[in-house]
């Protein structure tokens, strides 16, 4: 029996965006069968996605890259464009260095590979909802040192405690805000402190932006 869902304004919309028939079901079945989600939109391509997401709009859209006709990462640039509400997700097979970087440059919230255990796909989805950007660990991995091929000098922040230190290497390394309250031993209301902290010295609103931030400062490595 499909769990029980609480009102409109606490369910997290979700839109489905994928060319192979098995996981588009399989995904819209797990989001469905889920507390507080809801599948809103299926569609097998970018360009009936564009057309249709506009109607009962979600708040997070999962995204594959290799779409036939108008690819993932030009569909989502073309989709902040017309719908800034929705934050995109690319859900992929692909890790190299060339996409990551074109799916950042076009606005997508997060970068999740396909085999990201559905558990944690669910966990990004709500994070991502919240305004959070999430990736799958080997994609963070791979961000960091295109950061530090490309790293140049700024001025040096406000310093940071050990505690946000060791907070943004967490996060830099793929980490959402759960998994690294469980690795600091502390509960989420204190990692959203510590964020709260690091955001006024870094001088930045969002997470991957005090990432950058740090990364280029070198204040993580």
């Amino acid at each position: 029996m499909a769990a029980t869902k609480q009102s409109d304004s606490q369910v997290i919309g979700v839109a489905v965006i994928e060319d192979d028939p098995q996981l588009r079901t399989g995904l819209s079945f797990l989001i469905n069968r889920t507390a507080n989600f809801e599948c809103r939109h299926v569609y097998g391509s970018m360009e009936a996605a564009l057309d249709g997401i506009g109607k009962e709009p979600p708040r997070v859209a999962l995204v594959d890259i290799g779409l036939p006709g108008l690819n993932g990462i030009e569909g989502v640039r073309i989709l902040r464009e017309r719908h800034p509400s929705v934050a995109p997700v690319l859900l992929t097979v692909y890790r190299d260095d060339d996409r990551i970087f074109q799916a950042i440059c076009a606005g997508a919230c997060g970068y999740l590979l396909k085999k990201t255990p559905p558990s944690r796909l669910l966990d990004a989805i709500k994070e991502i909802a919240e305004g959070g950007a999430v990736m799958s660990p080997e994609v963070a991995m791979r961000v960091v040192e295109l950061f530090r091929q490309t790293k140049a000098p700024e001025s040096s922040p406000n310093s940071l405690s050990q505690q946000e230190t060791r907070l943004l290497k967490l996060l830099a390394e793929g980490h959402l805000k759960k998994t690294a309250a469980a690795e600091l031993g502390i509960s989420i209301h204190t990692v959203s402190f510590h964020l709260r902290s690091i955001y006024e010295k870094l001088h930045v609103h969002t997470r991957s932006e005090a990432v950058a931030r740090a990364l280029r400062s070198g204040l993580i490595r």
